[in-house]
């Protein structure tokens, strides 16, 4: 059975972000400082690169105790016996990825509407990947940013847990958790930080306090 999982700080893998900098050591950092998920995603790597550096990736993310999401690849999930696949509105369709994932791993779906929210949810989904909320710069095709409001709305329609992303920063974290949301999906807030560790850490401590004063505020 898949265990629960703590959503609050999920990043992102970004090469262009990372820079010159050694992209495993940054993921080494974030890790240590505090990241609670992590994503591979590289559209621009081939298979091969993914499942070598997914191989690398992997031993630190199951050293630490938490899940690795690949984006899009459900081979390469597969293949890596990863935690989890992560698919937007070109990918695979999720009910197809359910089947073949199987029931214990972790099926995320992005959705930037209620209607996308909800069909998501039924097809299998085990978390939603809402946004963009702010406006990003690391992925050109994201649309429009959709708000908070919307974000709330989304998170207010389905039962499963939702991640936001998009321009999501120290500042305008808690008010994505707020919003509704489990936790917020990052990019250049940590792997553009000149010290990912503190930055991830000083993430994870926003976030937590913000965490549970919704959840007081519920009470």
């Amino acid at each position: 059975m898949r265990r629960n999982v703590d959503w609050s700080v999920y990043v992102i893998t970004d090469r262009r972000v990372a820079g010159e900098r050694d992209l495993l050591a940054v993921m080494q950092a974030a890790i240590e400082g505090g990241a609670t998920v992590v994503q591979l995603r590289d559209k621009h790597a081939t298979t091969r690169e993914l499942l070598e550096f997914g191989s690398a990736l992997q031993r630190l993310t199951r050293s630490a105790g938490i899940p690795l999401i690949i984006n899009d690849r459900v081979d390469v999930a597969l293949a890596l016996d990863a935690d989890g696949v992560h698919l937007g509105d070109d990918d695979m369709p999720p009910e197809l990825a359910r089947r073949l994932i199987g029931p214990d791993r972790l099926l995320g779906v992005s959705a930037d509407s209620v209607q996308a929210a909800r069909r998501a949810e039924q097809a299998g989904a085990d978390y939603l990947g809402v946004g963009d909320i702010f406006g990003t710069r690391t992925k050109p095709d994201a649309g429009a940013p959709i708000g908070l409001e919307k974000l709330a709305a989304i998170a207010g329609s389905v039962k499963i847990p939702v991640v936001g992303i998009g321009g999501v920063t120290l500042a305008n974290a808690p008010a994505v958790i707020q919003a509704g949301a489990a936790g917020v999906a990052v990019v250049s807030a940590v792997l553009g930080a000149a010290d990912p560790a503190a930055a991830a850490r000083a993430l994870r401590s926003t976030l937590e306090n913000s965490i549970r004063k919704s959840s007081q505020l519920r009470l």
